[in-house]
C-alpha cells in the first residue's frame, strides 16, 4: 500500500512537471513604443492604446483560449535601440508577433529583423512607404506617406488657395523626408510651385537660419512635416519672425504638448491624420469614452491606431488558429476588419486602403475640418 501511495505521488509529480513544462497559457506579443525620447508622448499614446485591447481580448477569453501577454519594449525612439529590442523579443523573448516600432525610422530598424526571423510585425504608426518593403511578414495599421502627403498639398491648394510653398523638414527622419518629397511631387503636379525647401538637423532648437530663407521667398503656405516638439518651436520662431501665411503639417503634430509649447503661433495651422474625436460615428465615441475611462486622457490618432493594430494583430491569430509565424501572416493579408479608423484591408503591399482626416488647430485645440478618401 505505501509503495503504491509513493508511486502515486511520483506520478503525480510527474504529471504536474510535464504539465507545467508544456502548458503555454499565454500569447507572448511585443509592444514596442518611445516611452522615453523625442517621441516620448507618441509612446505612452500607442503603449495605451494597445494595452487597451490586449485587455479588452483577455476579459473576452483571450485567443485561442489563452490569455494574451504584452511584453513592452522601449526604442526611444532611436533606430540602433529598436534594432536591439527587436531582437531581444524575437530571440530572447520568443513573441509571436509585435506591435511596433512606432517611428518610421525604428519600424525601418525593426522590420528587417522581424522578415528574417519570420516573426508577423504590425506597425500601428510608421507612415514611411518603405517600411513594408521589407518583405512579406511586415504590415501597418496607417496609411502612408504618399497618400498623407497628397492630402496635404491637394488640400494646401484647394483648402487655402495656395500657388506657392515652403518646406522645411528633418534631414536625419525618413518619414519628414518622404513627407516632404510627396508634398512637392502632388503639389507641383497640381499647378502649385515649392519655391523653397529647407532641411534642419534633427534635435535642432534654433531654426531661424532656414525660416528667414522661407521667408525671403514669400509662399502662401509652409508644409512642415516633422514631430510635435519641432514643429512647435519652428512655429514659434517662423511667427516671430514675421510670417503671417498658412502652417500646414503631418500626423507627426497629433500631441497635446503641440499646443503647450506653440501657443498662439500654431493657431489655424492644419495636419493630416488618421482620425478626430469628433467624428460622430458610434465606434469612434464609444472608444474615446473607454480610452478616457482607462487612462484619463482623450486618445490621439497614435492611441488609436494602436488599439487597432493589436485589434487587427489577435483577429489575425484567432482567425490563423496558430500562433505559427506563417499562419499568422496569411491571416493578416486577409484581413477585413471594421476598425475605429475604418475598415481595414490590405494592398499587395500590405498597405491598409483608407481615409485621412483634416485637423486644424484652434483655440489651442484640435478642430475636425473634414475627411479626405483614397
Amino acid at each position: 500500500m505505501r509503495n503504491l501511495f509513493r508511486f502515486g505521488l511520483v506520478a503525480l509529480a510527474a504529471l504536474s512537471f510535464f504539465s507545467c513544462g508544456s502548458k503555454t497559457s499565454e500569447i507572448k506579443i511585443g509592444s514596442i513604443n518611445p516611452v522615453t525620447g523625442e517621441a516620448a508622448t507618441f509612446g505612452t499614446s500607442t503603449k495605451n492604446g494597445a494595452t487597451l485591447a490586449a485587455e479588452e481580448w483577455n476579459k473576452a477569453g483571450g485567443v485561442l483560449g489563452k490569455q494574451i501577454k504584452l511584453v513592452y519594449a522601449d526604442d526611444k525612439g532611436d533606430p540602433a535601440e529598436g534594432a536591439t529590442v527587436f531582437t531581444k523579443l524575437i530571440q530572447e523573448v520568443k513573441v509571436v508577433a509585435i506591435v511596433g516600432g512606432i517611428t518610421s525610422r525604428v519600424a525601418l530598424a525593426g522590420a528587417p529583423i522581424a522578415q528574417a526571423a519570420k516573426v508577423p510585425m504590425l506597425s500601428p504608426t510608421a507612415t514611411n512607404e518603405k517600411v513594408t518593403e521589407a518583405g512579406d511578414y511586415i504590415f501597418r495599421s496607417c496609411f502612408i506617406d504618399s497618400f498623407q502627403g497628397r492630402v496635404a498639398a491637394k488640400y494646401a491648394i484647394e483648402g487655402f488657395k495656395a500657388k506657392t510653398a515652403a518646406i522645411i523638414f528633418d534631414i536625419g527622419n525618413d518619414y519628414s523626408k518622404g513627407l516632404a518629397e510627396n508634398f512637392t511631387a502632388t503639389f507641383t503636379a497640381l499647378g502649385g510651385k515649392v519655391v523653397t525647401t529647407e532641411a534642419h538637423p534633427t534635435a535642432a532648437v534654433d531654426f531661424k537660419a532656414q525660416l528667414t530663407k522661407i521667408i525671403r521667398a514669400k509662399p502662401d503656405v509652409v508644409y512642415i512635416p516633422d514631430f510635435y516638439n519641432d514643429v512647435a518651436l519652428i512655429a514659434r520662431q517662423i511667427r516671430e519672425l514675421g510670417y503671417k501665411g498658412n502652417l500646414v503639417g503631418c500626423d507627426g503634430w497629433d500631441s497635446p504638448e503641440l499646443a503647450k509649447i506653440a501657443g498662439a503661433a500654431i493657431e489655424g495651422g492644419v495636419f493630416t491624420n488618421h482620425y478626430s474625436k469628433d467624428d460622430t460615428r458610434p465606434v469612434v465615441q464609444e472608444f474615446v469614452a473607454k480610452y478616457k475611462a482607462r487612462f484619463n486622457a482623450e486618445p490621439d490618432a497614435l492611441g488609436v491606431l494602436a488599439y487597432d493594430g493589436m485589434n487587427i494583430m489577435l483577429d489575425s491569430i484567432k482567425r490563423a488558429g496558430s500562433t505559427d509565424g506563417q499562419a499568422i501572416r496569411d491571416a493578416l493579408a486577409a484581413t477585413k476588419l471594421d476598425t475605429v479608423t475604418g475598415t481595414i484591408t490590405y494592398d499587395e503591399k500590405r498597405n491598409p486602403v483608407k481615409s485621412a482626416v483634416i485637423v486644424e488647430m484652434k483655440g489651442g485645440a484640435q478642430v475636425y475640418r473634414t475627411t479626405v478618401n483614397p
